[in-house]
């Protein structure tokens, strides 16, 4: 019963610690790079392999939204292949940070 407890607390710790995972839009600045291929500030970019897919401007997105989005391409809830494979190579600090950065609206400096 003991191990269970602490078991049960340890992934609670863990939870938890993920929930507060603050994002650093200057980290972000650094990680964009692969993003900025499709998700440039012109949006409207089409992908015709395998399906046509329209890629959204991320910037001005809601940052819960994108770290959302991301776990659920990490996770297979989502399905678009190379979001899969970019999602799927981020850690949770790694995806703030990014929503972070895209977050900042159009125009104000990232500090």
């Amino acid at each position: 019963m003991r191990k269970v407890l602490l078991i049960g607390s340890l992934l609670l710790a863990a939870s938890a610690q993920a929930q507060n995972v603050t994002g650093n839009p200057a980290e972000g600045a650094k990680l964009v790079a692969t993003c900025q291929g499709c998700h440039n500030e012109g949006g409207g970019y089409r992908s015709s392999f395998p399906e046509i897919y329209a890629v959204p401007m991320l910037n001005g997105q809601n940052a819960q939204y994108i770290v959302d989005a991301l776990k659920a391409y990490k996770d297979g809830s989502r399905r678009m292949p190379t979001m899969r494979a970019v999602a799927a190579s981020l850690t949770e600090q790694q995806m703030a940070d990014i929503a972070a950065y895209y977050a900042v609206p159009k125009g104000e400096s990232i500090k």
